[in-house]
């Protein structure tokens, strides 16, 4: 038998309806007055919940989910299923520095000539290139249970949260791909959406929380209305004990798949209970889990130290803003690119809670940040005014691929370097998008979150034409892990050195230049569109690692050259839009 638990303080009678037309009456609680109705039902079938006589509702603590062919947003028919849960295993985080790849669970593998393409089980596979290109973690967009009558590829629009989404498979091929990555040292960590639900607001479709318990599941306005601060029509009502309890039972049941981390959207929408941010802080300590916070909502901007507990990590939007214009050549970014660099000190303590990132599955891929001026959304079906209109993108001097010039193709996979260069030899921790490695394009799409076709799978035929950025950004991972003080938890403070071309750093407006020196390494960074002769001002003896001005074709994809053997006042010329890195013993 699996055990039922439904919160629905208001009901006079609940019921379990059995597919095969049985009903079985639910009892309340008793040894609790606070509305809990306590029942089983027998393994393998499927079944719904009625409250009071009214319709069918899926349970919000499913395990599994099954819906029906006449399904429909306007009229819900969906079941939950009494599947067990598969047995608990073990996180496992890796020994390696922590470099994340962001994944959508069904479109990196869809293109794919298996059976299985676009299933979890399709994953398994790719862990290999993964590793060996120095991602230590898979991070998956949304793997929860979704309407899929809803049109929202990206899976942001939950049903029941600890449930693994039907299209994708089962939660026995999420525990097989966790145990898969454990094996390659690697983690898988997942996005999890809390923060509100498919039931949208007054208009949207009642599926279960709003015919059990609205006033406690969703936060509302004075006037009674659902508080709309995630965009999508409700909130979860953070500060009620219901809706803490069954957030925490979704994490729970995922951390038992062997789960290594939760990334949370929009988690200042948690954050209206400091108190239960700070207890899923507590929690995850004694799970070994790690928790990652998107810190912002349409309301709130949490980044940094305002966010309530700093053992969570969060995604650093403002890294993402200020290196995106340092790369397309806007002037007076140095000081902010210098607080990047280092781990953002300005933001946060330890410099590892800091997930740097330029692109995310929201807004454009890396290619299209240096081949699109503008969003081209026009697909989404919103007459191109959805998306971010602040992309801090620049198209190299020709919008989108076709036709494009070869001087301009050349400047991109400069540009594409240059970016992953900024990324992965920042204090933090590094994240891009699986695919941003070889060049994935959305085609100027910012916000192809119902884009279930080519816009959005993984399109894994470009990989042989950018065979060598794949190379390089394997290479420029090596050298990461190579120098720790790239890695280590302890901010840089005074161990690094900042520098000009010629002398100190260049701080006015005019500025799109600055070099640095720390832990072996020393980078210099010219975003201007012509040459700068940069004076070596520390002794070593340094050797040319990176040169993103050019395309080599060697195996790790860098450079590896000499400079002069008495390097202090040496010259070495920077080439426009260009960053060297010499490294030394």
């Amino acid at each position: 038998m699996v055990e039922v638990r439904v919160w629905a303080p208001q009901a006079q009678v609940v019921e379990v309806q059995v597919a095969d037309g049985e009903r079985l009456a639910l009892q309340r609680s008793a040894d609790s007055a606070d509305g809990e109705w306590l029942g089983a039902v027998p393994d393998g079938v499927r079944y719904q919940l009625l409250v009071d006589g009214g319709p069918g509702l899926v349970d919000p603590v499913a395990t599994q989910v099954w819906f029906a062919e006449d399904h429909r947003r306007t009229a819900p028919n969906a079941w939950a299923e009494a599947v067990r849960w598969p047995q608990p295993q073990s996180s496992r985080w890796t020994s390696r520095p922590l470099v994340v790849g962001e994944a959508h669970a069904h479109g990196l593998t869809r293109t794919r000539e298996r059976p299985d393409a676009g299933k979890l089980s399709a994953i398994i596979d790719e862990l290999p290139r993964l590793s060996s290109i120095g991602v230590s973690v898979l991070e998956l967009l949304p793997i929860h249970q979704f309407d899929p009558a809803e049109n929202n590829y990206w899976g942001y629009m939950p049903l029941v949260f600890g449930a693994v989404h039907q299209l994708y498979g089962t939660a026995d091929d999420l525990a097989e791909v966790v145990a898969a990555a454990h094996e390659l040292d690697m983690e898988i960590w997942v996005d999890v959406v809390v923060n509100h639900t498919t039931e949208e607001d007054e208009h949207g479709p009642t599926f279960n929380l709003r015919g059990l318990a609205d006033a406690d599941y969703y936060a509302h306005d004075a006037d009674g209305g659902y508080i709309n601060d995630a965009g999508c029509g409700n909130i979860i009502d953070a500060t009620s004990a219901p809706a803490q309890r069954l957030v925490m039972a979704g994490l729970d049941r995922l951390a038992d798949l062997g789960i290594d981390g939760f990334r949370f959207d929009l988690a200042a929408v948690l954050a209206r209970d400091p108190e239960f941010v700070r207890s899923i802080g507590d929690w995850a300590a004694g799970r070994r889990v790690r928790l990652i916070a998107e810190p912002w909502d349409l309301a709130r901007y949490l980044l940094g130290r305002d966010f309530p507990d700093r053992r969570w990590s969060q995604w650093n939007g403002k890294f993402r803003d200020d290196m995106r214009g340092f790369l397309r050549g806007e002037g007076g970014l140095v000081p902010a690119v210098m607080r990047r660099v280092q781990g953002s000190p300005d933001l946060f303590d330890e410099p590892l809670r800091s997930i740097n990132f330029l692109t995310a599955h929201d807004g454009f891929t890396m290619y299209d940040l240096v081949a699109y001026d503008r969003k081209h959304n026009d697909a989404n079906g919103w007459g191109g005014t959805d998306g971010t209109d602040d992309n801090r993108s620049w198209n190299c001097g020709w919008e989108g691929e076709v036709g494009v010039p070869a001087e301009v193709e050349v400047l991109r996979r400069r540009q594409l370097r240059n970016a992953m260069t900024l990324l992965l030899l920042s204090h933090g921790t590094p994240m891009f998008v699986v695919g941003d490695e070889f060049g994935r394009t959305q085609g100027g799409n910012n916000n192809p979150y119902n884009q279930d076709n080519a816009t959005t799978w993984t399109d894994w035929a470009r990989r042989d034409d950018f065979a060598s950025l794949e190379a390089f950004v394997s290479g420029v991972v090596a050298v990461r892990a190579a120098h720790p003080v790239l890695t280590q938890a302890e901010p840089w403070g005074r161990d690094v050195e900042w520098f000009g071309a010629n002398g100190p750093p260049d701080l006015a407006p005019h500025s799109r230049s600055i070099a640095w020196h720390v832990g072996g390494l020393y980078v210099m960074a010219n975003m201007w569109w012509e040459g700068i002769d940069f004076t070596v001002q520390v002794p070593g003896a340094w050797r040319v690692a990176i040169d993103t001005g050019f395309d080599t074709t060697s195996e790790n994809g860098l450079v590896d050259r000499s400079v002069a053997a008495e390097p202090v006042g040496t010259s070495i010329s920077v080439g426009p839009r260009s960053i060297i890195v010499l490294t030394a013993p």
